[in-house]
């Protein structure tokens, strides 16, 4: 967008920098040089920032540079060649003339605005964190928008805006091509005398008394994309129509703003568009609120000469729904009450019962959003807006806000800046001129910077300034000035008029005597001189507190330099041509990191408003879609106390002799009957053999503790598909290395045997191999007893023998807890999963006996038999039959090895529906396998911004928006979620099942945990023992880490089987 300097002014002349805008500390001047002579000093043209300088170009081609050091006045911008000299010495504001002074008094040191921008970053710290929000005064509030428009939405609209005289309604039409053609139509209805002061809520039954005719009231009315306020009274009716409507002297507030309602969309929407069921609404409240939703806002104070009584601390989006609700009811006269029957369908005589139009109030937002929303509907993301208006105030995108109840993803946040300064950081700025302001205003003390700043004051700020020189004699002198003691008499139309005539002491002199005064020329030069004074600093703050929000957004996304587009709208930046170069020259010196981009926004708070109700609906609509697609992964308690029924049930199957042969669950003996005691002591070996790489380790249990040396050893290609004898003697040739290494080779040490493949255990001693896996094939194995095969090998070559004990390394991990605390049950969530517990031996019928021994449930396998099929997803399924169909179907739902392939199948469904991720296509996507668990860890890390989100996700080549970002990360939270659930169900069976058999009350065991699932994830485990502690209420379980379950842990099996051999 161009700059604004080239506007044409109220006397065609083009606006650009004021050349009396020198009056912020310029040497008083005689009135005549204000006029448009000649010969008069060349007037400033646009400012350049270069570095540390200011480049001051004016319209005859020089340049005067003006350095950024401590002695630069910044308002020293506003100032020509004649008068630049001496900045220091307008600090001191008891040299010069009362004039002088006065201007002096309204300019600000460069040095103290960079302070105001670091008090207004502190504060809006203060607001966004949870613990200091109740203090802060840039309350930074959340307002629940959450996207902005992406050309899609299409339909009716209403707004309604409530504004400082009226109430304005508007019908805007969205096609869904791109927002390029909106069509809107809007009347404008005048809030009645004292409604603004009266009764806030509904309870008046007709608020309006006709005067006479039987027609509508008389309103503003437009249509199009360019709003213009055509006649006061459209031909709706005969001239006896258009008579003013009286208004009952206890009319309420909300039941006048829907009774405008009522009056205005019968009359603005076809007979095709009546078959709609619920017309959206959206509501424009320009005061301070707490939302908590979208459609939910506690009005916290009333401002800008508002103070209904009844409504602060009420949910004003409900006090308007229940006003217009009662629009619709029919009295006993068969009307609406009080509405004229509005809200009845036309057709009504044939539609069924019910089919009335009903309108629904679905969002709330000041201003300010809207000109964000409205500068986000031309293809342009619009992360800042600004309203300079009779109110100021700012927003902007932040993410992960602390104080919305829904924290995920970005979201627009409302500053209120207008109370920045109430605690005290604006006081050496606030002039005694702002202080006669703030006492005569309805809330003293209250919103002191938009005081400063707002076009509602900045007439009172000028009739202050010209009430103090008029007490000197400076101003005025020898007439009548009496006029300056009313109230309002200067609005910031007159401001403006003086402002943007610069070169008219005619013009000037004309608003100056039709308010009453007698000026002089002199009087005349030193008014332009003030005007623009008080507009400048206004300006000047403005672009503090833009840099602020720039340097924090900067600052908060780890970015070295940010570039961000900026919404503005409002009076002060409309009628005040140097407004927008103030603002960009001034937050570019305060902020030189970042560069903005001024966006003038169109009808913010019509266009806007119905771009944020739209972009609701179609967000809700997503929310629909959304859940839809993730609903049946999501389980209620119930279904979670199923799983851990069949889970038990399951469990017993597997312990039968007659039902383990059918069970889904096998409860494998594992023969180990002990677990540490702690009086195990020496040296113990482990043999780790899950693939080609396996280790070799000697454990050292001392009264110390344990220490652990280890050796990776690699099997050729070659030796796993050879002959069994040739893989064994290898591993038998390793462990000789490894023992001469640590001088163990004449000792005959116990070994713990973790052999990572299928097996049939028969002893702690003996297993039988059921097949070979992870590339393995060597011949005369199968069938055969492993711990034989190995000892065969010692036999081979010599080595001295060994003890071996064989280990799963699910029993492994939780013998591995066990040395340090009384560990009793194993889990596994990793790639796999599995779980061991200690059982009653006489409740194993294949084993029979006393005591306790640990089983190997293997309950991966559970669910093999379809008693979980009521659980199974279309994704579910999907994955069952890429990988062993039917098999393993319970570490489907839960391991690493398949999280991530399960939220793939979902991101495929989901592009495949377009309310969900509106995206181009993502071939890569496509490919099985390709997102894997690990980016669910990643992408659920509390506290990620949506972009480290997005890189991952780019990664993949899926083109992302912020939007997906936040889809994404729910639908990773979704199955996580799911998994832990599921787990915990499973082992709270175990628990009570151990409960049970030991006949206590209260159960407190250990569970010994490993699998990079639970230790990487940053959810899991919280997630696993919260729904842990809600299935079995009984049982106190104490979770503790397990470190290497196959070899640690192989070696305590070891040594506790030694132990128990020499008792």
């Amino acid at each position: 967008m161009g700059s604004r300097s080239t506007r044409p002014t109220a006397n065609g002349r083009p606006g650009g920098a004021d050349r009396a805008d020198q009056g912020l500390g310029a040497q008083e001047q005689d009135s005549r040089s204000w006029g448009p002579s000649a010969s008069s000093a060349p007037t400033l043209g646009p400012i350049t920032v270069t570095g540390q300088s200011l480049l001051l170009h004016d319209r005859r081609g020089s340049v005067k540079v003006l350095h950024k050091d401590d002695n630069m006045d910044l308002m020293a911008m506003d100032i020509d060649g004649r008068s630049a000299g001496n900045l220091s010495q307008r600090r001191d504001s008891s040299h010069g003339t009362p004039i002088q002074r006065a201007l002096r008094i309204l300019s600000i040191p460069l040095e103290r605005l960079h302070v105001m921008k670091g008090h207004m970053i502190e504060d809006m710290c203060k607001g966004l964190s949870r613990q200091t929000h109740a203090q802060a005064k840039v309350r930074m509030l959340p307002t629940y928008i959450c996207s902005t428009p992406n050309g899609t939405e299409k339909g009716n609209f209403l707004v309604v805006e409530l504004c400082q005289t009226q109430v304005r309604t508007l019908l805007v039409t969205l096609y869904g091509d791109g927002n390029l053609s909106p069509q809107m139509m809007y009347k404008i209805y005048d809030l009645p005398e004292g409604i603004t002061q009266g009764e806030g809520g509904s309870g008046m039954r007709r608020p309006w008394q006709r005067v006479a005719g039987a027609g509508l009231p008389s309103i503003t009315e437009g249509t199009g994309l360019v709003l213009e306020l055509k006649a006061a009274f459209h031909s709706l009716g005969t001239e006896q129509d258009k008579q003013v409507l009286t208004p009952v002297m206890t009319l309420q507030l909300f039941d006048f703003i829907a009774q405008c309602v009522a009056q205005f969309w019968p009359r603005t929407t076809s007979p095709d568009t009546d078959s709609e069921q619920c017309l959206p609404l959206g509501f424009v409240f320009p005061f301070t609120c707490r939302q908590t939703q979208l459609n939910k806002a506690e009005l916290l104070s009333w401002s800008k000469g508002f103070n209904c009584s009844g409504v602060v601390g009420k949910d004003v989006v409900a006090m308007l729904q229940a006003a217009i609700d009662k629009q619709a009811r029919p009295d006993k006269e068969g009307e609406a009450s009080g509405g004229g029957g509005w809200f009845k369908n036309k057709k009504s005589s044939q539609s069924a019962p019910g089919q009335s139009r009903h309108v629904e109030v679905v969002a709330l937002m000041n201003d300010t959003v809207g000109t964000m929303m409205t500068c986000s509907m031309e293809g342009r993301a619009c992360e800042v807006a600004m309203v300079a208006d009779k109110g100021s105030n700012c927003c902007a995108e932040a993410y992960l806000v602390e104080t919305a109840e829904e924290t995920s993803g970005a979201m627009c946040v409302n500053t209120e800046w207008g109370c920045f300064g109430d605690d005290g950081p604006l006081n050496d700025l606030f002039t005694p001129y702002d202080q006669a302001v703030d006492e005569e205003s309805s809330n003293p003390g209250d919103k002191r910077f938009e005081k400063m700043v707002g076009t509602l004051y900045l007439g009172e700020i000028v009739r202050h300034v010209l009430i103090a020189l008029t007490a000197e004699k400076a101003m005025f002198t020898g007439t009548d000035a009496a006029i300056l003691k009313e109230k309002g008499v200067f609005t910031m139309q007159h401001l403006l008029e003086i402002v943007n005539n610069e070169d008219s002491i005619t013009e000037v002199k004309r608003i100056l005597e039709s308010l009453g005064l007698q000026p002089s020329e002199r009087d005349c030069g030193r008014m332009q001189q003030i005007c623009r004074a008080v507009l400048g600093r206004a300006a000047t703050f403005h672009a503090t507190g833009l840099a602020a929000i720039l340097s924090y957004m900067c600052q908060t996304r780890d970015l070295e330099s940010l570039m961000v587009n900026v919404g503005v709208e409002g009076e002060l930046f409309a009628g005040y041509p140097r407004f927008e170069e103030i603002l960009m020259s001034v937050s570019r010196l305060l902020a030189p990191e970042c560069m903005a981009t001024i966006l003038a926004s169109r009808d913010g708070s019509g266009r806007g408003a119905a771009m944020v109700t739209a972009v609701a609906l179609r967000l809700a609509a997503q929310r629909r879609a959304v859940d839809e697609v993730l609903a049946p992964l999501r389980l209620s308690r119930d279904d979670l106390v199923k799983v851990q029924a069949l889970m038990r049930s399951e469990m017993d199957r597997g312990l039968g002799k007659e039902t383990n042969p059918s069970a889904s669950v096998r409860m494998l003996p594992t023969y180990v009957t002990h677990t540490p005691d702690g009086t195990e002591k020496g040296d113990f070996l482990a043999l780790d053999l899950g693939g080609t790489n396996f280790r070799v380790l000697v454990v050292r249990i001392t009264e110390g503790g344990i220490t652990m040396a280890s050796e990776i050893y690699i099997i050729p290609v070659g030796i796993t598909q050879g002959s069994g004898e040739e893989l064994f003697d290898h591993i038998i040739d390793c462990i000789i290395d490894f023992q001469t290494k640590q001088n163990l080779v004449t000792q005959m040490l116990p070994l713990g045997f973790t052999f990572s493949f299928p097996c049939q255990q028969v002893g702690l001693d003996k297993a039988l191999l059921l097949t070979w896996t992870k590339g393995f094939s060597a011949s005369g194995c199968v069938g055969q007893d492993v711990v034989q095969l190995l000892r065969d090998a010692a036999k081979r070559k010599r080595h001295l023998g060994m003890r071996v004990a064989l280990v799963n390394d699910n029993v492994g991990t939780m013998m591995a807890c066990g040395y340090d605390d009384q560990c009793e049950i194993g889990l596994i969530v990793g790639t796999g999963t599995n779980a061991c517990y200690m059982e009653e031996m006489k409740n194993v019928g294949t084993v029979g006996d006393q005591g306790r021994m640990c089983i190997n449930m293997e309950w991966g396998a559970f669910g093999d038999n379809g008693c979980l099929d009521h659980l199974f997803t279309h994704f579910d399924h999907v994955v069952d039959e890429t990988t062993k169909p039917g098999k393993q179907r319970f570490e489907k739902l839960i391991s690493g090895m398949y999280l991530g392939e399960i939220v793939r199948q979902i991101l495929v469904a989901m592009t495949q529906k377009r309310p969900l991720v509106p995206r181009q296509a993502c071939p890569k996507l496509q490919t099985k396998d390709i997102f894997k668990t690990k980016f669910l860890s990643t992408i659920e890390l509390n506290g990620l911004a949506l972009r480290q989100i997005r890189a991952i996700l780019n990664e993949l080549e899926i083109d992302a928006s912020f939007e997906d970002c936040v889809l994404m990360r729910e639908v990773c939270q979704t199955v996580s979620l799911r998994a832990a659930q599921l787990c915990a169900a499973g082992l709270a069976a175990v628990v009570e099942k151990m409960r049970e058999n030991r006949g206590v009350d209260q159960l407190s065991v250990t569970v010994g945990v490993d699998g990079t699932l639970y230790k990487l994830h940053p959810c899991f485990s919280n997630n696993l023992q919260t729904t842990l502690k809600d299935l079995a209420p009984n049982c106190n379980v104490t979770f503790m880490l397990s470190e290497d379950g196959s070899g640690k842990g192989a070696a305590l099996v070891a040594a506790v089987a030694d132990r128990a051999a020499k008792e």
